[in-house]
């Protein structure tokens, strides 16, 4: 009776006394994903003290599969767009990864925004996505840099609609690679006619480029959205309508979504135990930044494109989670 007693003991303070000290990979340092690893180091401090997160900078999510294969981190942010290439070994991956797991989301709400001067739509009739391969105006649009995940979706969904890269130039027009913070000022000089890019909604360069010039917002139809998210792993998402002076109606469109990812061989104890404690302490990785609000238990538990970690999983089943 006393063994009895002893034990089970013996297996709490055990427990207790767990501690993990990891690094996370994420992107260059400074933006929203070194405050997503600095609550991450919070959730598990408050779920197991002693232990520490630590973010590491990298080239970002493409890079950051080949981070994890290498175990050169325990875990990873990667976007679900990202996760889907790896996993069909599309470029830039040579082969087809099975080895990356994960946790949870981080956020889902990175839509693509296809931002279009308005003078620009009304000489051209263009009032929809689709509507740009339909009329094939000479148009200039400006996505991400090459290499950036945001930039070959953008091209996805170009392709989708018949407005490759080669046939927008057939008609007069150009795609040119600028990073975000470039975009707004391109836009402002009339020098792009549109941008395409991931972007949070009310995102600052946004709003600047729209106090400068007057904006448009185009959506996708269904056929669209249902078509890019299968090819590139996006997910459906609308931008409420309002959310900008001059987007009245709600635009339907994709969204980038970013994942915490680990290798498939980790620790199934240890991939229970962050789970636990990212779930159970989420507000610590909402609270890193107004933009994180939105961030759920139920949001968290919503990744599809590649399977959660053994460890994750049983976790999520014991939460109800899914």
């Amino acid at each position: 009776m006393t063994a009895a007693l002893v034990v089970p003991s013996l297996a709490m303070n055990v427990a207790a006394a767990q501690s993990y000290n990891m690094t996370v990979a994420g992107a260059s340092p400074g933006g929203l994903w070194s405050l997503l690893g600095a609550g991450l180091d919070s959730a598990m401090k408050a779920e197991f003290p002693g232990s520490t997160v630590t973010y590491q900078t990298s080239g970002g999510g493409l890079a950051n599969v080949a981070v994890l294969q290498r175990d050169d981190a325990s875990l990873a942010i990667i976007e679900d767009a990202v996760l889907q290439r790896a996993r069909e070994g599309e470029t830039p991956f040579r082969e087809p990864t099975d080895d990356i797991r994960v946790l949870a989301y981080l956020y889902t709400w990175a839509p693509m925004q296809a931002v279009m001067r308005e003078d620009f739509a009304e000489e051209y009739g263009i009032t929809s996505f689709e509507d740009i391969a339909e009329i094939q105006p000479p148009i200039t649009i400006a996505i991400n840099k090459r290499g950036n995940i945001a930039s070959s979706v953008a091209e996805s969904m170009l392709e989708t609609i018949g407005a490759s890269p080669d046939e927008v130039k057939r008609w007069g027009g150009d795609i040119i690679y600028a990073a975000s913070g470039e975009q707004s000022g391109l836009i402002q000089d009339r020098r792009i006619d549109m941008f395409l890019n991931s972007l949070f909604v009310n995102q600052s360069s946004i709003m600047q480029a729209g106090a400068s010039v007057d904006l448009t917002l185009l959506p996708l139809s269904e056929d669209t959205v249902q078509a890019v998210t299968t090819s590139t792993g996006t997910t459906p998402f609308v931008i409420p309508g309002g959310a900008y002076d001059w987007a009245p109606n709600d635009v339907p469109t994709v969204s980038i979504s970013a994942a915490l990812a680990v290798r498939s061989d980790m620790d199934e104890q240890q991939a229970y135990d962050l789970t636990k404690a990212i779930y159970e302490n989420y507000e610590k990785v909402a609270g890193v930044h107004p933009a994180m609000q939105s961030l759920t238990p139920e949001i968290m538990a919503s990744v599809e494109v590649v399977p959660y970690h053994d460890g994750a999983a049983r976790y999520l089943k014991e939460a109800g989670l899914r």
